[in-house]
């Protein structure tokens, strides 16, 4: 049987642009595995792992008008939003290249004999190596930033782990460059350009999560995707950590007051938010309880006027668009829920935004209702009108985890009026990343962030974005009584390389 071909294709218009690829077989499949895990060796220096990173942000640069240009072909994204992503990519890797210089996620502890411990303390020298063989599934609504040199790629790259990355069918023309560009830095840096594997097609990433020499994955897409996924590696002879970002809701609580003093300003922000990206952002807030009265009024209004201006947009692929039209319209179809601004198609190619209106006592009972509770990807979020206090807390209770919750409080409140803190202390445990007055999308890549949250917003306690994301791929190994000469010189007392490490109980920088 010929391999299928992949294709590249527009979304604005459906039709296929180019064919890029085949997809990989299973022979193929191990072809690839098999060459990420013979440079291992090559990345075990930490100086050459930054200087490859250095490399990649470089070239990518360099390649630029051409990246955007077949990105926006196959995203319908637009330049503006793709060149920030791009930069983002960039200053991603440069991040990491940073971090690998400095040391620090090595974790070295030392602790000398201490025969007068009980029991006795032996020499004991700790730190932490790579897993080896990392598979990545790239994510359709990121390109560049969660795709082929994305935040999982950066970050195992940086602990010294070879990638082999499954191409998202949505920018395949894409995934080739950016795996081209990334090979030639490697390249230059002395790393054979195996250390970056990239496959096509369905079966090819079934077979990767399979494969014996793969020793961890990391996943950004639908809820039954990364599911499939993740018990795919649990039920492996040899399991092994996936690290998906499954789905999020993303909730936002509105106070009565905060409603009542800037209720125009939420109303605009909220629609800015859910619309941005043509609601494509895993962290779109999909759900915002907003007091009854007068005061949701004004923002309800505020909401409407703003979405009724957004323009009709592309969504990445027309399975995507149908899904959206579809889910919008059984959500519509609920008893009591309705449409100040129906979503739905815009075009033939497009989609319109817009929001839903539900009282929120019919979140709180379960039912048919519970559909609201579920992330719809697109431009469309449901507005919950609440009574009281007592159906928040009814709503809350109910939701799954999500990688943010929000909560828009009064200045009084965010002074520490009201109960600003109990809605606080109850979004916590919902949620990997908590916002007061602000909006959850955009996710700044920094030493403090964290992507992630509680099932199935992720299937790890671990962050996706941000320094701590490289602790993904590492392991702890404890060495005992090893002779000085035996030890890595990361575990050496006299410290040559300079790493921060705790040293007998004592923290040195």
């Amino acid at each position: 049987m010929a391999a299928a071909p992949v294709w590249s294709v527009d979304p604005r218009t459906g039709k296929q642009r180019e064919q890029v690829a085949v997809e990989a077989t299973a022979q193929e499949v191990d072809t690839v595995v098999r060459a990420a895990h013979a440079t291992r060796a090559a990345l075990a220096d930490r100086g050459v792992r930054a200087a490859f990173l250095r490399a990649a942000a470089a070239r990518l640069e360099a390649a630029r008008d051409l990246l955007v240009e077949v990105a926006d072909a196959e995203t319908a994204l637009g330049p503006v939003r793709l060149n920030g992503e791009l930069a983002r990519t960039c200053y991603q890797l440069r991040a990491f290249a940073g971090l690998v210089d400095e040391g620090a996620f090595l974790d070295v502890v030392i602790d000398h004999p201490d025969d007068t411990a009980t029991p006795p303390v032996p020499d004991l020298r700790r730190y932490k190596v790579p897993l080896g063989v990392v598979a990545v599934y790239a994510a359709s609504n990121f390109p560049f930033a969660f795709s082929v040199a994305g935040g999982d790629t950066a970050s195992a790259l940086a602990a010294g782990n070879p990638v082999v990355v499954k191409a998202h069918p949505d920018h395949p023309g894409l995934s080739e460059l950016v795996a081209k560009v990334l090979r030639t830095a490697a390249a230059e840096q002395g790393v054979p350009e195996g250390v970056l594997g990239l496959v096509h097609g369905f079966e090819a990433g079934v077979e990767l999560i399979g494969h014996p020499l793969v020793a961890a994955a990391g996943f950004t897409g639908s809820v039954r995707g990364g599911r499939a996924l993740f018990d795919a590696a649990a039920a492996r002879p040899v399991p092994i950590p996936f690290h998906g970002e499954l789905g999020s809701l993303n909730p936002v609580v509105v106070t009565e007051e905060a409603a009542a003093e800037r209720a125009e300003a939420i109303g605009a922000g909220l629609a800015g938010s859910m619309t941005l990206g043509v609601g494509q952002f895993c962290v779109k807030p999909g759900l915002v309880l907003v007091p009854s009265g007068a005061a949701g009024d004004g923002l309800v209004k505020s909401l409407t006027d703003a979405v009724s201006a957004t323009e009709a947009g592309v969504l990445l692929d027309h399975r995507m668009r149908d899904n959206f039209v579809a889910g919008v319209a059984e959500r519509a179809a609920l008893p009591d829920v309705e449409s100040p601004v129906t979503p739905g198609a815009g075009g033939e190619h497009t989609v319109s935004a817009g929001f839903l209106t539900v009282p929120a006592a019919r979140l709180a009972g379960g039912g048919d209702h519970d559909l609201l509770l579920e992330e719809c990807f697109g431009p469309v979020t449901v507005v919950a009108r609440y009574e009281d206090d007592d159906e928040v807390r009814a709503v809350l209770s109910r939701l799954p985890g999500n990688l943010t919750a929000t909560v828009q409080l009064s200045e009084a409140e965010a002074a520490g009026a009201g109960r600003g803190g109990e809605i606080l202390a109850e979004l916590t445990p919902l949620a990997g990343r908590v916002l007061v007055n602000g909006w959850p999308t955009g996710v700044a890549v920094a030493p403090a962030q964290h992507h992630g949250g509680p099932y199935p917003a992720t299937t790890s306690t671990s962050t996706s974005v941000g320094g701590t994301a490289i602790e993904r791929w590492l392991r702890p190994v404890v060495y005992q009584n090893t002779p000085a000469a035996l030890l890595p010189p990361e575990l050496r007392d006299e410290n040559e390389l300079g790493l921060p490490r705790r040293y007998d109980g004592r923290l040195e920088r």
